[in-house]
């Protein structure tokens, strides 16, 4: 059995014991992962603090090489996640339509965060880069007053490092270049963007606008800070809303339980 250590981000936990639990990880140096923290219920525990959900920490692990979990050993904090947090002096910025920021909703949007990561990545097959998106995106939840932007740019992010970025180069049914239309049409069943011709027999189809499109193009693009300057209409949010959701949809099968929670969230 080999010692490993990682950094990782807490995103599920479940109570094993009266005092230990099973906590999955999104680490970045092995992937997905569940490991057993024996002790992790007590206050005063060996992982004090350090196993709260969406909590970023350094981990040490006993890897098994059968199916069983691994065995946390250590745990130490590096960043907490605050949903109530605004930087000193730090003026939100907020596209056009955007709600007011308000802490539960970001508390939401963090778990939303972590439930994509526990659906649409697999157990030890790391992504290096997303775990440090889904860190970026934590923060920018944290400091940005357009949840709805930053959610846009996780959801897209995760699909292309995951392989599952929908086709926006031509037509998924077809192949055909779509070209510079002022309206296009997208179908999360077919895969893509898909041309007038094949829109009528496309299943699903969301009509979007050509800019609807840049601003995908601009957010999916790892790396960068011209995303944050986005002003996005609520309409032109709705395309993007219904674009990354459908998708998600249709790998997972069914919506995400906290796609409701922010929803409905005031």
């Amino acid at each position: 059995m080999a010692t490993e250590k990682a950094l990782a981000l807490v995103i599920r936990q479940v109570d094993f014991s009266e005092t230990s639990r099973v906590v999955t990880f999104f680490t970045r140096e092995f992937g997905k992962v569940g490991a057993l923290a024996k002790g992790g219920r007590r206050l005063k525990g060996p992982f004090a603090g350090a196993l709260d959900l969406l909590s970023v920490c350094r981990i040490v692990l006993i890897r098994k090489s059968s199916d069983s979990l691994d065995l946390l050993t250590e745990a130490e904090l590096v960043k907490g996640f605050k949903p109530d947090a605004v930087r000193p002096g730090h003026a939100p910025a907020r596209s056009a339509g955007a709600p007011p920021r308000n802490s539960l909703q970001v508390l939401y949007a963090g778990y939303y965060v972590a439930e994509l990561l526990l659906e649409l990545t697999e157990d030890d097959d790391p992504h290096p880069l997303l775990f440090d998106a889904a860190v970026d995106c934590l923060g920018d939840l944290e400091s940005s007053d357009d949840i709805a932007l930053v959610l846009r740019r996780f959801e897209l992010l995760l699909l292309r490092d995951t392989g599952h970025m929908p086709n926006f180069e031509a037509c998924a049914a077809c192949g055909a270049a779509v070209g510079d239309e002022s309206a296009l049409w997208f179908s999360a069943a077919s895969g893509g963007l898909v041309c007038r011709a094949c829109a009528p027999a496309a299943r699903g189809t969301v009509r979007l606008t050509a800019g609807a499109v840049k601003a995908i193009e601009l957010l999916a693009e790892p790396g960068g800070v011209q995303w944050k300057r986005l002003r996005l209409a609520a309409g032109m949010q709705c395309e993007l809303a219904a674009v990354t959701r459908g998708a998600i949809l249709r790998l997972v099968g069914r919506e995400l339980r906290t796609a409701q929670f922010l929803r409905d969230s005031p």
